[in-house]
């Protein structure tokens, strides 16, 4: 028995590809993004057509006083939410030195991708304690931090500042919430191909042919909705806080 997924940043990309893969895998999915739009729109279509439920949900996941209404708004739509998956996340408004970081810039990662994916993430979960849970299913948060989590990049230090708190929100809310019955995980994603990332394609591609990736070429975003998808069913039982790097072996130590 499978439950009903809320995935934020589900417009395209990676939460894209998580929603579907779920879907496939036989999740209700209520889809987030900022916005309405037609890309949100055709992604639920494709939802539907797979014989799954789905909504889109438009809201920012920076502003915590939507978040109440946009869980509502899910709920009311698909019933009670089993799976938290927090996808969205923005990148530096420009990459340079590390020594000219904007306040804005890092006040902007640290807003949407930490504070926001945290308090959010509260939200759900107290929902889950206060209400009986359904009986057979997997009840779970999955977060998407990133390998900046741990391994620097100094052109765009804010947001390396921002994953690493996710990494850590991953096992705060374990610690809290694992004895309850409730999987917390988190997915570090490497060189994954999508439009975020298309704007440094030129520089990716000659890092991943010198051999800086064990697997020598981009993951692919429908890689990453695998993993979503064997996390948000309970396949890694006795597990709590686990990160699982989908980086084609970006962080492994070598030499």
């Amino acid at each position: 028995m499978h439950g009903t997924v809320f995935v934020t940043g589900a417009r395209r990309g990676i939460g894209r590809a998580i929603a579907l893969s779920l879907a496939e895998g036989g999740f209700d999915i209520a889809l987030n993004d900022l916005e309405p739009s037609a890309e949100l729109a055709l992604a639920c279509d494709e939802i539907i057509a797979l014989g799954r439920r789905a909504v889109p949900v438009s809201g920012d996941v920076g502003d915590l006083a939507q978040h109440a209404r946009m869980l509502d708004e899910a709920e009311a739509a698909l019933g009670p939410l089993t799976t938290l998956v927090n996808n969205a996340g923005v990148s530096a408004l420009a990459r340079g030195d590390l020594l000219e970081v904007a306040a804005a810039s890092y006040d902007r990662c640290m807003a949407i991708n930490a504070r926001g994916t945290f308090f959010l993430t509260q939200a759900f979960a107290k929902r889950l304690l206060a209400h009986k849970r359904t009986e057979g299913v997997h009840h779970s948060v999955v977060t998407l931090s990133s390998a900046n989590a741990i391994a620097p990049s100094i052109a765009r230090g804010e947001y390396c500042m921002s994953k690493a708190a996710v990494s850590m929100l991953t096992k705060l809310f374990a610690a809290r919430l694992s004895n309850d019955g409730i999987g917390v995980y988190e997915i570090q994603p490497g060189f994954i191909e999508t439009e975020m990332t298309a704007p440094s394609k030129a520089r990716y591609d000659a890092l991943i042919e010198g051999g800086i990736t064990v697997i020598r070429r981009w993951g692919q975003p429908e890689e990453v909705g695998r993993i979503a998808l064997t996390l948000a069913s309970g396949l890694l039982p006795y597990t709590s806080g686990q990160a699982v790097q989908a980086d084609g072996g970006l962080l492994s130590v070598r030499y």
